[in-house]
């Protein structure tokens, strides 16, 4: 049996390798996901001046009063909804995804698949 520690060295391991040939700038920011067992979190980053332009979470008011619980695929896709619409209020609407070493399935798709329909282009 693999153990959790191992599992999230080993998705770090892939970040860190993703990470050498991604990065965002101000024309074309990174959109980050980070996944927790409860949580979903995403930023949209310019590595140039270390600066996150926008965020959203499954922690925000938004989506919580939708009742929904934060660590479903519902709950992932309105929180991709919503980074997309707080990014095209600040005017970005060209992205560079980076899933931060996750396998793209499941709530991580689902978040990117609902930043792409609130207008993300990626």
């Amino acid at each position: 049996m693999i153990n959790k520690l191992d599992r999230n060295a080993s998705r770090k391991r892939r970040h860190l390798r993703v990470r050498k040939k991604i990065t965002g700038t101000l024309e074309r920011p990174r959109l980050n996901v980070f996944r927790s067992a409860k949580y979903i979190y995403a930023q949209v980053i310019d590595d140039k001046n270390g600066k996150t332009l926008v965020s959203a979470s499954s922690l925000d008011s938004e989506v919580k009063e939708l009742g929904i619980y934060g660590g479903n695929v519902e709950a992932a896709r309105k929180v991709g909804e919503l980074l997309a619409k707080r990014a095209s209020e600040k005017g970005i609407q060209h992205v560079v995804f980076d899933r931060g070493g996750y396998l793209y399935h499941g709530r991580i798709k689902a978040l990117a698949e609902g930043a792409r329909e609130g207008g993300l282009d990626f």
